[in-house]
């Protein structure tokens, strides 16, 4: 802990410094000077060659992107030939944009690589995170998602359920752009989904599926006369099989909302495990209320299954983190905090915490506990945050971003401690307010021998406030049988 705050302290000390000294350095420097100048303390280095004031959001163009790090002592290069797109809905109305890459070989044909050790893959994310001002926030959250939440079945990459990226520094035609966040994809090849298998009379059989929410969803109803045979339905996109929408595609989909919709509470509880994973959904619950994440669900929010045909089970995996930790989609502060209840009129979380199915609130509130004393803490929080800041100011780096779109509504601020200390402050008084609700829910934490006779006033009338606490067998009533499971739940403790 003492190293920590001594870490904090010099970075913080760092940044003073070189917010005083801003305005007599020239932080506009070009590809070549800042490839020159890089030391261990630099950030990674990225020149896309495109033709900039033709990219738009719809067709990729043709460039070439080259990667620069300082590694053991030496600049070490990487250049691909690639195409270009913007990406993002709301992304797009800001000055600072993100970029969608594909690397091609000559030929022009996909081209797998390894960048910068993150992963092989051939389609990669240059998220330029302009709604968010301490421009970590989605890098920070999945970070923090994948120390704990994995696929449900094994992949390559050690059941990852999230992206993985790194912060570098932009540069467009050699001209700087800013710090940037170099990402995977969530798709087929990192969840391991088994791809559509076609006949040769052209008969597709689909396997993996992976949708993506685009639009809000309870995920309990759909539009009846929406295309079947359009890459986008109801509030999803296809993301696989993408080159094959069809009835077939989409059918899965219409019979998890049906599911949901339609079931009456007895069949959906006893069969609720057939199409969900319930250690996903209550990690995702968690995930959500704990970070403060507000543009989801299920916009923001994949579901996948690896092969229909074996199994419809399907996984939740979050996506664009940015609105979060105190913040809104448009980036502007939160004025409360987030309800505990937000998830209850969605599916599949309307049947099972309202009617504590199985025990459901049990189990999220002793996974929430678990959670927020590790992963979840405040201090592995910052500690994330604190990493990545003091990289930011070490390099330079922030003092660049900051003269670059200090004038433009691209939202970076020029004290980054002021924005790290909003977001550490806000997040400590979530998860208290959070958790005076959700630790309630699990009666089994506030057991003790005079539990007994709190049972006993409300069941002689002495007390007659109902305590969901009291009812350690969760089937809605406090009586004598609630007596007999605590003493049962003391002798085994």
């Amino acid at each position: 802990m003492q190293k920590e705050k001594t870490g904090m302290m010099k970075y913080r000390f760092l940044h003073f410094v070189l917010l005083c000294l801003l305005p007599l350095m020239g932080w506009g420097q070009n590809f070549n000077d800042m490839v020159a100048g890089m030391s261990e303390l630099s950030l990674p280095l990225v020149n896309v060659e495109v033709e900039i004031d033709s990219v738009n959001d719809n067709l990729y163009l043709p460039g070439t992107i080259t990667i620069i790090e300082y590694k053991d002592n030496t600049v070490q290069q990487n250049s691909y030939d690639c195409e270009v797109k913007y990406r993002g809905k709301t992304a797009l109305l800001f000055t600072k944009k993100s970029f969608n890459v594909k690397l091609i070989d000559e030929e022009g044909e996909q081209l797998d690589a390894n960048l910068l050790g993150l992963r092989t893959d051939n389609t990669w994310i240059l998220d330029a995170m302009a709604v968010d001002k301490m421009r970590m926030r989605n890098r920070v959250c999945f970070d923090i998602w994948n120390e704990f939440s994995h696929t449900m079945w094994d992949t390559k990459y050690g059941n990852r359920n999230g992206t993985v990226g790194t912060m570098v520094e932009v540069f467009i035609n050699g001209e700087y752009n800013g710090i940037y966040c170099l990402s995977d994809k969530i798709n087929r090849k990192l969840l391991n989904l088994r791809k559509a298998m076609v006949e040769d009379d052209g008969t597709v059989t689909v396997k993996g599926l992976l949708y993506k929410g685009v639009a809000w969803s309870a995920l309990t109803s759909y539009e009846e006369n929406d295309d079947p045979n359009s890459v986008t339905w109801d509030a999803f996109e296809l993301q696989h099989p993408d080159d094959y929408p069809s009835i077939q595609t989409w059918q899965p989909l219409i019979n998890l909302m049906d599911f949901n919709a339609e079931s009456e509470l007895e069949y959906f509880a006893a069969h609720y495990n057939e199409w969900y994973f319930e250690d996903n959904l209550i990690d995702y619950w968690v995930f959500l209320i704990a970070l403060g994440l507000t543009d989801m669900p299920y916009k923001n929010t994949f579901l996948s299954t690896p092969d229909i045909n074996f199994d419809h089970r399907f996984m939740l995996t979050p996506w664009d983190l940015d609105a979060c930790l105190g913040r809104a989609w448009n980036g502007n502060q939160l004025s409360d905090f987030l309800s505990v209840y937000r998830l209850d009129n969605l599916a599949p979380f309307k049947k099972l915490r309202a009617n504590n199915i199985n025990g459901f609130n049990i189990k999220l509130a002793q996974r929430w506990q678990q959670l927020i004393e590790n992963q979840l803490s405040p201090t592995n929080l910052e500690s994330h945050i604190d990493s990545i800041a003091q990289r930011f100011v070490e390099s330079g780096a922030w003092q660049r971003e900051y003269e670059r779109w200090k004038n433009t509504n691209s939202k970076v601020g020029r004290n980054l401690d002021t924005e790290v200390q909003y977001v550490t402050n806000w997040y400590i008084n979530n998860l208290a307010y959070a958790n005076e609700l959700i630790e309630i829910w699990d009666p089994y934490s506030h057991i003790t021998i005079n539990t007994v006779t709190s049972i006993y006033n409300y069941i002689l009338g002495i007390d007659t406030t109902f305590y969901d606490y009291l009812d350690i067998n969760q089937d809605g009533t406090i009586n004598a049988s609630d007596v007999t499971d605590v003493y049962n739940i003391l002798l085994e403790q």
